[in-house]
């Protein structure tokens, strides 16, 4: 068995104080959550299927040079990829966490299933071109799958950028960003007149904003959908843990609150892939359970609303 799948949680955990306070909140998964296969959705623009869980990186994967935190996130990347993942996402944002991300993969012999998403973050579109490299070479990779202008920042200027390297054959996909449910209004007006292959919103049980304009958009305009802030940031495992999860969970193969958070996402028929953040294997295969087995319908999405308004 690979060192990295016999890692102490405990120590996991001392690696990554930073995390500490969300991990302990969280029990270690059940196997069975691992037997059924991993469900997939289709990327509008080509076909190409996606796990329907990803895997973040902000603030989790930020640990500098610290060798035994960067073996840490090594392993959650192998954990991940061992559970079938493929999307990873990062940002110029998010400090140290694309090299850590391009540590691990190189520590991992780089996975050919990896799907690589990151994004431009700079105020000067000409100095876009310089961050995108920067990055690609803190990944390792020859090439990005996604790129992403983060949270619209300079979003005129990038997007021509990042047309001419999908153009070229140096990027696959190209998206914009929004998190915390800021200028949805600017988003949707640059959905309706731009190509773009992806868009990343925040959306979760309680922020729903994006389910009256952005999703049933993205839906009309053929664009993949990747979720961010899906437990806003631990702030729901938190206020949760504890709380019953109702017996009728089990009907959608819901082992836990954030596989019961997680599910009531990626059942919407408009997301392709939510993108929690983890520095836990134990978290990262939990996770990746929300993507196996049974999914709500419409009528079990509303009885999961009203059952958490009235925890």
């Amino acid at each position: 068995m690979s060192h990295f799948s016999t890692i102490n949680r405990r120590g996991l955990i001392r690696s990554l104080a930073g995390a500490a306070a969300v991990m302990i909140l969280r029990p270690w998964p059940a196997t069975a959550s691992l037997i059924s296969p991993l469900l997939t959705r289709r990327i509008p623009s080509t076909g190409e299927e996606l796990p329907l869980v990803g895997l973040g990186s902000w603030g989790v994967f930020n640990v500098g040079e610290d060798r035994a935190a960067r073996d840490a996130c090594a392993a959650v990347l192998k954990a991940s990829f061992d559970a079938g993942g493929r999307l990873i996402d990062s940002s110029p944002m998010y400090g140290s966490s694309a090299a850590v991300i391009g540590y691990g993969l190189e520590k991992l012999g780089m996975p050919k299933q990896v799907f690589s998403a990151d994004k431009v973050w700079i105020s000067s579109g000409t100095g876009g071109p310089g961050q995108i490299e920067k990055s690609q070479r803190a990944w390792r990779v020859q090439r990005f799958d996604l790129l992403q202008v983060h949270n619209l920042i300079a979003w005129e200027q990038h997007l021509p950028t990042l047309y001419e390297m999908k153009k070229a054959g140096r990027l696959r996909y190209v998206g914009i960003t929004t998190s915390h449910g800021r200028r949805h209004e600017d988003f949707e007006q640059i959905m309706r007149r731009e190509p773009l292959d992806f868009i990343q919103v925040t959306y979760n049980i309680l922020d729903r904003e994006v389910e009256e304009r952005i999703l049933p958009l993205a839906r009309d305009r053929g664009m993949a959908v990747i979720i961010n802030r899906p437990f806003q940031r631990a702030a729901l495992i938190q206020r949760y843990q504890g709380k019953p999860l109702p017996t009728w969970a089990a009907d959608i193969d819901c082992t836990g609150w954030p596989q019961f958070l997680l599910k009531f996402i990626v059942s919407h028929p408009a997301v392709t892939c939510a993108i929690p953040a983890t520095s836990s294997v134990a978290h990262a295969i939990e996770d990746l359970g929300a993507a196996r087995g049974r999914l709500p319908d419409e009528a079990m999405r509303r009885r999961m609303i009203e059952y958490v308004r009235a925890l």
